[in-house]
């Protein structure tokens, strides 16, 4: 908590003087870029590695970056926060992209892989029922490579899981359809501060450099 109230006078002190026109306009609305839904880890920053400015990121966080799917009739099967996030942004905000980032070393993934019945807080085992369809045969047909480590092998499946719950919203469909929304798969490698975006012509998560980062651009929306 000390380090937090320093943080605030430091940003006071020598960041908000740079800052106060943006966020004056701030105050009257928000337009952001994209969805991102990310893990609560704390060393998963999102505004850092992908060096975003206030209102450049609608962001949802929660345990192993889930999103529980939605029923026949487009209601939430679970927990109706990460639901209502994604509709706001899709109907309301009208984002263009949604990303779901995983990363190396996850916790989640970790408790998921030694068996979601071990996990000893009720709460937390139910809540993992979300990715489990991350650790069947037929998911590991969805790359082409992997890393070595299962529980970061199931990391990556667990993006292409929650993409695929996403798809599920009917507000998702929609905009889909219409050419209005795209959703991206990414995984961040917490030891080299990497990031990786799942192509699916070749079933893998690919990093992205200078290189890859160009040719991404050109496909935008």
């Amino acid at each position: 908590m000390k380090k937090l109230i320093q943080g605030i006078v430091e940003f006071r002190q020598k960041v908000l003087p740079d800052y106060r026109a943006t966020f004056a306009k701030l105050a009257l609305g928000q337009t952001p870029d994209a969805l991102f839904i990310a893990c609560s880890d704390s060393r998963v920053v999102p505004n850092l590695f992908a060096s975003t400015d206030p209102g450049d990121l609608f962001v949802v966080r929660n345990v192993g970056n889930l999103i529980p799917p939605c029923d026949s009739k487009g209601v939430s099967t679970a927990d109706e926060s990460e639901a209502a996030a994604i509709e706001f942004a899709v109907l309301n905000l009208q984002v263009r992209h949604i990303v779901v980032c995983g990363h190396s070393e996850c916790g989640a993934m970790h408790a998921l892989v030694q068996g979601r019945e071990r996990v000893t807080s009720p709460n937390l085992r139910a809540w993992l029922r979300h990715a489990e369809q991350s650790l069947t045969e037929k998911a590991k047909d969805l790359l082409d490579e992997a890393p070595k480590e299962r529980h970061n092998h199931v990391s990556q499946l667990n993006v292409l899981e929650q993409m695929a719950h996403l798809k599920t919203y009917p507000s998702v469909q929609s905009k889909m359809k219409e050419g209005k929304l795209r959703l991206y798969g990414w995984w961040f490698e917490l030891s080299t501060a990497s990031v990786y975006m799942y192509e699916d012509q070749v079933k893998r998560f690919t990093l992205i450099d200078e290189v890859e980062a160009e040719r991404i651009i050109k496909t935008l929306l």
